[in-house]
């Protein structure tokens, strides 16, 4: 009979060690951003068990993070979703070329945070609602500025204003940004003072 219970402990154990081995792991996260992904990651409670891979990117067009779905996640159940966050690994200052991972801090901490309101939008969004939204994503302004707004007003939610705000500042108050960027900032996403005025609001709501 002990031989019996010693042969099933071996094999739970067996068991248990192959599980943790071909398991994929929640979050994948560059060495380099890993504190300031945590930093984003404890204002998305919500987001704890979605698995997110963190990836470095060469150039992305017109973004410097670019938050997606995988094709799996698409077509899987919302509970079976996995994205990807791409970063740009340099963006441009007038001209001259600069590695993401340079800018300050709390600005990197806030881009990344926009870009979790983006997975929180998708995680909302069921499967034929994301196909349409990529198409839509991709040919319509307006709906480029919904979801950037949105995304926006997700991690503003979840606490992260200061953060965001800084990241808009850092855009916008930079003389050597290129100027297009800047614009399409201006024209896609929440405002800092749109910001402060959905804190406000927020803080009446909880005094209320």
């Amino acid at each position: 009979m002990k031989k019996i219970i010693k042969r099933i402990a071996i094999l739970l154990l067996l068991l248990l060690i192959i599980d943790i081995v071909l398991s994929k792991p929640k979050k994948v996260i560059p060495k380099s951003i890993e504190l300031e992904v945590e930093v984003a990651l404890e204002h998305f409670p919500e987001l704890k068990e979605v698995p997110i891979e963190f990836k470095f990117k060469k150039n992305i067009k017109k973004s410097v993070m670019q938050a997606q779905p995988t094709i799996k996640g698409i077509f899987g159940s919302k509970e079976n979703r996995s994205y990807k966050i791409l970063i740009s690994e340099k963006f441009k200052i007038t001209g001259e070329e600069f590695k993401t991972t340079h800018v300050p801090k709390d600005v990197l901490i806030g881009w990344i945070g926009h870009e979790l309101g983006h997975v929180m939008d998708y995680q909302n969004r069921s499967g034929l609602n994301l196909v349409a939204f990529g198409f839509r994503y991709a040919f319509l302004k307006e709906y480029v500025k919904k979801a950037e707004r949105a995304a926006d007003s997700f991690a503003v939610l979840r606490g992260m204003a200061d953060y965001i705000i800084k990241t808009k500042r850092f855009i916008l108050d930079n003389a050597k940004i290129d100027p297009l960027y800047k614009e399409r900032i201006k024209e896609y996403y929440l405002s800092p003072d749109e910001i402060m005025e959905m804190v406000k609001e927020i803080e009446e709501v909880e005094q209320n």
